[in-house]
């Protein structure tokens, strides 16, 4: 998977992949290619989504451990 890839780019990617296939645009010879780059795209959008809740869960940890007792 390419480095510099957004989440915004691979889910992209992801949906026109998904739209071939849903089209029967590809052809059979090309598929198995298809439906393992999407594959591919499915693990690293969620890993990406993994990281970025991971992210929002220790800042929100952090606001609430300076709150201040009222």
């Amino acid at each position: 998977m390419e480095q510099n890839l957004t989440y915004e780019e691979a889910y992209a990617e992801l949906k026109k992949i998904a739209t071939e296939i849903e089209n029967e645009s590809v052809s059979v010879d090309v598929l198995a290619g298809k439906v393992k780059r999407a594959s591919e795209l499915i693990t690293y959008c969620q890993g990406k989504l993994r990281s970025t809740e991971q992210g929002v869960n220790n800042i929100i940890k952090q606001m609430e451990s300076k709150k201040s007792p009222e």
